[in-house]
């Protein structure tokens, strides 16, 4: 198993390019799923969960070919309509599958994702939204099985904005008869280019970009070649990180996907310039302390939230950081205290209490952006921090220690 090894300390300079959005290429590579044809995909990060979702494709029968950022699916011929357990237990976003496979073949069967039950989980949306489109929804041993002869357009609203039930549905009902009206559906921007590309596979989807989206289905899709966005959460890790150790530029990326959390940053005290696909951060003195609440898009990312309490753990003062999307979400914050930092939490609220240094310290990563938070407070903290299971960061940064290494960042990876 590989861990990270961080001397902190060292001021970051240069360039930076941002990679394809994890986030993004994931729902799209599942969408090829809806043609019979060769989809191409550009820009695709090498990431643990983009070759995981190659796997799952491949055992359905996709031919898949992925050299120098550039994916090929060929969905002609699927022989499989299971998404088995081993694979969806690794990578919960495995379930997309299952509005494409509906879609076109009328019927799937889909691992339930590790840690879900029956009930008001997070898949229950997807499973009513199949539900409303026609689809009889069983549970046999773990296993989801959605079937319906003839899926028909329907009316579909959502408690809570869900990124990946907006997906899935929008997947299923690009093929169903008649129209279907999805309220209160996620527009965050990997949701808007995935409803680009299936527009541009034949798919008639209106209000796009909006939280009504209106889809009339249609016979059949076509397959497309089209380029992933660039990744916003990687963006901003960098940026958080350029907030606290010097003057960074990152280069193939959207400003328009990070308006919020640039305005937290100048709030912070930092100077940022921005063209149409670049961003430039400097420090500027004294870090001030900055309150978030995490919140759906356009609001202040929870994918970001830890990289941001990592921030606010150096900066001059008292900070408060509330998570209102994934209320439990703070397993980063016993391994930043091992760093050093003074954070106290009560229920779905951070208080961090800015310290002058943080010291190196053996820390574990827990998950993704918990990991990509541990990166950034070693790299500020004084002496060697050694950051374990660091296979979380693999699934959604491709080559981060490659990236801050050449931006000046004493870091490699080793054997544990």
């Amino acid at each position: 198993m590989d861990k990270l090894v961080v001397n902190g300390g060292r001021e970051l300079r240069g360039r930076v390019k941002i990679s394809g959005a994890k986030n993004a290429v994931l729902p799209i590579m599942a969408s090829s799923l809806l043609v019979e044809g060769i989809t191409v995909i550009k820009n695709v990060p090498n990431l643990r969960d983009t070759r995981t979702f190659i796997d799952l494709l491949s055992i359905l029968g996709a031919k898949c070919n992925f050299e120098n950022s550039t994916l090929t699916i060929d969905a002609t011929n699927i022989t499989s309509i299971e998404a088995p357990y081993d694979l969806v237990k690794t990578m919960r976003a495995s379930f997309y599958v299952m509005g494409p496979l509906l879609g076109r073949f009328g019927e799937t069967k889909v691992s339930l994702p590790g840690g879900c039950a029956w009930g008001p989980r997070p898949v229950d949306y997807h499973l009513k939204g199949f539900e409303s489109l026609g689809a009889k929804i069983d549970l046999n041993q773990g296993y989801i099985l959605a079937h319906s002869d003839n899926l028909k357009g329907g009316s579909i609203s959502f408690e809570i904005a869900s990124v990946g039930a907006t997906a899935n549905i929008l997947m299923a009902a690009v093929l169903a008869n008649g129209k279907t009206s999805i309220s209160n559906a996620a527009i965050e921007p990997h949701i808007v280019q995935l409803c680009d590309v299936l527009v541009e596979m034949g798919a008639d989807i209106g209000g796009i970009g909006t939280n009504e989206l209106i889809i009339n289905g249609v016979e059949k899709l076509s397959p497309v070649e089209i380029t992933v966005i660039p990744d916003m959460i990687e963006a901003g890790t960098f940026l958080m990180a350029g907030a606290m150790l010097g003057e960074i530029e990152l280069e193939n990326v959207d400003p328009s996907h990070l308006s919020i959390v640039l305005e937290k940053l100048e709030a912070v005290g930092c100077d940022i310039s921005a063209t149409t696909s670049s961003i430039s951060i400097k420090r500027s003195g004294i870090l001030n302390p900055v309150d978030i609440t995490t919140d759906v898009h356009p609001g202040f990312p929870t994918d970001l939230q830890a990289q941001w309490i990592a921030l606010m753990s150096v900066a001059n003062g008292k900070s408060v950081v509330t998570e209102s999307i994934y209320l439990d979400r703070f397993s980063h914050i016993p391994e930043l205290v091992r760093l050093g930092a003074n954070i106290s939490l009560e229920k779905n609220v951070a208080t961090i209490r800015g310290q002058k240094k943080l010291i190196g310290a053996q820390v574990m990563s827990t998950d993704i952006r918990a990991s990509a938070s541990l990166v950034i407070a070693a790299l500020i903290a004084e002496g060697r921090s050694d950051i374990s299971r660091v296979y979380h960061i693999d699934r959604g940064y491709e080559n981060i220690e490659e990236k801050f290494r050449m931006l000046g960042a004493d870091i490699h990876r080793e054997k544990e």
